[in-house]
């Protein structure tokens, strides 16, 4: 099978297949994309080098032009979301996308399935992955199908929910299932097998079943991640817990709704590990980390903030009539974000924000900043007293009073990640997007991953000073800007709202 020039993703906003997209555009592959939403993509960095199809899976009617020339698919598609009846759904799902791909002559479909033995009682959530696998193969397109256990990366459902509980429980009462075996595969480890399959023939048709290293249970699991972040824990099993009640109380001191906790949970009580060895004889330059080796990776992502749409793209974009104010859990990471149209062009906002602190100052409630400086020099941190190097001019890797700079777009954001005292990491964007009519759009980002409890005690204990601080810092900057704005044109500002 020679090399296929154009390549069919589905699910490229999900946590895969968002991934997928731009890796397989690095390797030189012609990628389309399916969504059901143009503008979900398009708020993706790597949108201007895929094509977009508009479609939905349920929708045959939507599949025959978006694969239409299409050589290999990748089918990263699930409704567990939609809660019950979940089962069904994936697998009419399924039929008409095989059907469609049979039509269309698509040579090969590669799916990502779960890892589990078919011939124990899976519960319904394994089965129907494995359900799926099989609809996917009924209208005679060969597929290669991957089944992979958790996936250890930041973002993932799996991972997260064992992430979430082991940083904000202490104590933990937890199920029988926390001696349940698992092979965690770490997220970079199964991207390269599911990129290595569009150059491997000898895949199509076959069940190749993938995971890390180790097999551990899910208490070691738990257990592993509180060593590597330097948490002590403690797991207290109990004879009877049932997944109902476990999912609730995920819901309860997770993100993760009990409509998706509760199949997730349910199926903890299955061995998922491999048992043949296809993938080694099928990829042997492929070579999975250990658990050990995939916590590091996530940990190291988690402490530099690179979290794939953490910072730009899991946002909209804020209704250029009015501001917006929003905050929410995204992989790990507290985020609150202000946005709101400002009467200045975007140069005019980043000159403003890129001049912020040093003697300058932060523009809003300078003696609470004074005093935030003053109680971590006293804890051994760095203080404000190291100012800025230049009042106007800003580069990667200054040192801006307790932060530094992390990251610049001239004319367009900056980032900030902070030095001083905190129980976990902290960062502060800022960013001047383009609106109509020559205004700016200015977008003000706090972001926070928490270290263990008393990081979540630390933010949300805080939080009422620092929404009233956010809040004037993005009002004081909009105000500066468009005064600046009509000193330059030598005209009074507009009358654009900047309350927030």
């Amino acid at each position: 099978m020679e090399k296929p020039h154009k390549i069919l993703v589905t699910g490229a906003t999900g946590y895969i297949g968002g991934r997928l997209a731009p890796r397989l555009v690095r390797e030189g592959y012609g990628v389309r994309v399916l969504a059901r939403s143009r503008g979900r993509v398009e708020a993706r960095p790597w949108a201007r080098d895929v094509e977009i199809a508009i479609g939905d899976v349920l929708d045959p009617a939507t599949l025959a032009p978006a694969l239409e020339g299409v050589d290999c698919a990748y089918y990263l598609v699930h409704s567990m979301a939609k809660g019950h009846g979940f089962r069904d759904t994936d697998i009419r799902a399924a039929r008409a996308f095989a059907e469609s791909a049979q039509r269309a002559g698509v040579r090969r479909i590669v799916y990502l399935g779960g890892l589990g033995d078919p011939g124990a009682r899976l519960s319904e959530h394994l089965r129907s992955r494995q359900e799926t696998g099989d609809a996917l193969r009924e209208d005679g397109v060969p597929v290669t199908e991957f089944r992979a256990a958790v996936i250890v990366g930041a973002g993932s459902i799996s991972f997260e929910m064992v992430r979430y509980l082991v940083e904000r429980l202490p104590v933990m009462v937890c199920p029988r299932w926390i001696y349940s075996r698992v092979q965690p595969i770490a997220v970079g480890d199964l991207l390269d097998y599911l990129a290595a399959a569009l150059g491997c023939p000898a895949s199509a048709g076959r069940v190749v079943e993938i995971g890390g290293r180790d097999v551990v249970t899910y208490g070691g699991m738990m257990l592993g991640y509180a060593r590597a972040r330097g948490l002590r824990r403690l797991l207290l099993p109990v004879p009877v817990l049932t997944p109902r009640l476990s999912s609730y109380w995920v819901h309860l001191v997770t993100p993760i709704p009990a409509s998706i906790g509760s199949p997730l949970i349910d199926g903890l009580r299955n061995d998922v590990v491999v048992r043949d060895n296809a993938a080694v004889e099928l990829f042997p330059g492929i070579r999975p980390l250990d658990y050990e080796g995939a916590l590091a990776a996530v940990i190291e992502d988690l402490e530099q903030g690179r979290i794939d749409t953490s910072w730009s793209d899991a946002h909209g974009r804020a209704h250029p009539s009015g501001p917006e104010v929003r905050m929410e859990t995204q992989a790990g990471m507290i985020l609150e974000r202000r946005a709101l149209r400002v009467a200045a062009p975007p140069e005019a906002v980043y000159r403003v924000f890129t001049g912020i602190g040093g003697r300058r100052g932060w523009y809003f409630a300078n003696w609470l900043w004074r005093m935030r400086g003053m109680i971590d020099r006293v804890i051994g941190g760095a203080g404000l007293r190291r100012g800025r190097r230049h009042p106007d001019d800003l580069r990667v890797g200054d040192a801006l009073d307790f932060w530094r700079v992390e990251a610049l777009e001239p004319g367009r954001s900056m980032r900030l990640r902070a030095e001083m005292k905190t129980p976990g990491r902290a960062w502060l964007q800022y960013e001047a997007l383009d609106a109509p009519d020559g205004a700016a759009e200015l977008v003000q980002t706090a972001a926070f991953t928490p270290r263990g409890l008393m990081g979540l005690v630390y933010w949300y204990a805080l939080y009422p000073v620092h929404a009233w601080i956010f809040r004037g810092m993005v009002r004081a900057i909009a105000r500066r800007a468009e005064r600046g704005a009509a000193v330059s044109s030598g005209t009074a500002s507009g009358g654009l709202g900047v309350s927030c």
